[in-house]
């Protein structure tokens, strides 16, 4: 290829770029801004704050404009199931995941006693997340939320609420918030809990006075298992199964096409889809929410029959493919002891 068409193709594909960067607003302190001034009020008069930490805080926070750009490009919106897979379901992820399991033993049993959550999920959240906590992000979370909250008009309103969780969460923990640091969206721990989650779910498993998942491994497989639970795991249930309909080729737009639901949660029930010709091995009462989904593999696709337990794990991450990889990726780590996953 001619340079001149090489140059001008690298100048076309470089202009989007600049068009963003140029457009993206210059930083500023953001504890002077109207925004700014209007959230600290508000955390000073509905928590007690004092104006001047706050103000000191917003001004450390430092603008990342590649995070706006990740953030309206997750991967669970842009790339199909088989192509979500490989990031998660592979060999060293697995074998990671069944040394975490044996290094954690007593604190996965004494977990999924408490409550009655497989550890096999528990694990692989925390696997999918952070690769059992070796990577746990490399943004300041105050830098990430104040950067979403200030400069992020689509979820503001969102993130906002989480900077503020974020500083009550650093008064309640003792903790430096200019320290701290989490993903691109905030999320913090082997967990990756948003800080309202943290807040809220986060346990002190070893009782050492403090709920650290940022950390203390044992605290984190203890606030896990406790989200899942206080988000309605049922003990023993099924999470999904696959399925093969009648008319393979009428699916998703044949006569099929009403049994594949918009939104996570379900809307139809196991004796809806019995109903219409499906036949689910597993033994759950018809009054059951259900869910069909259908998953694009390297060589067509598959249909899954998705349970309660499967609306659970989209709890943690609102999305069917971050489910469909836990439950794959417990069901791996599950295989050596014989368990189901």
């Amino acid at each position: 290829m001619p340079l001149r068409l090489i140059a001008e193709r690298c100048l076309r594909s470089a202009l989007p770029i600049l068009f963003g960067l140029l457009a993206m607003p210059a930083q500023a302190n953001y504890g002077q801004t109207p925004e700014g001034k209007a959230f600290i009020d508000d955390m000073v008069s509905r928590h007690a704050f004092d104006q001047t930490t706050l103000e000191q805080w917003l001004a450390g926070a430092q603008q990342q404009p590649d995070i706006l750009e990740s953030i309206s490009r997750p991967a669970e919106k842009r790339l199909a199931w088989y192509e979500y897979r490989r990031i998660f379901i592979k060999p060293s992820r697995i074998e990671k995941g069944r040394a975490f399991l044996d290094a954690h033993a007593a604190t996965f049993e004494r977990a999924e006693k408490e409550f009655g959550v497989s550890r096999y999920i528990v694990a692989a959240v925390i696997g999918v997340e952070t690769q059992y906590g070796e990577y746990t992000g490399r943004y300041r979370v105050i830098d990430a939320l104040s950067t979403l909250a200030f400069d992020y008009p689509p979820r503001s309103r969102f993130f906002r609420r989480q900077l503020g969780e974020f500083f009550l969460l650093a008064r309640e923990q003792d903790i430096d918030p200019s320290v701290v640091k989490g993903s691109y969206a905030g999320a913090m721990g082997y967990g990756q809990f948003i800080p309202s989650s943290y807040r809220h779910y986060a346990v002190d498993f070893d009782k050492d006075g403090q709920a650290d998942i940022v950390t203390n491994p044992v605290d984190a497989i203890g606030s896990v298992a406790n989200y899942f639970a206080r988000h309605r795991w049922q003990a023993g249930a099924p999470v999904a199964e696959q399925i093969e309909l009648a008319d393979k080729d009428s699916g998703i737009d044949g006569k099929h096409s009403g049994l594949f639901t918009e939104g996570l949660k379900p809307t139809l029930t196991l004796g809806d889809y019995r109903k219409a010709g499906i036949a689910p091995q597993v033994k759950l009462d018809d009054n059951t929410p259900a869910r069909l989904i259908r998953l694009e593999t390297e060589q067509g696709h598959q249909d899954w029959l998705t349970y309660p337990n499967f609306y659970a794990i989209t709890r943690y991450n609102h999305s069917h493919l971050y489910a469909m990889a836990v439950l794959e990726l417990s069901r791996a780590l599950a295989a050596d002891a014989g368990q189901a996953g």
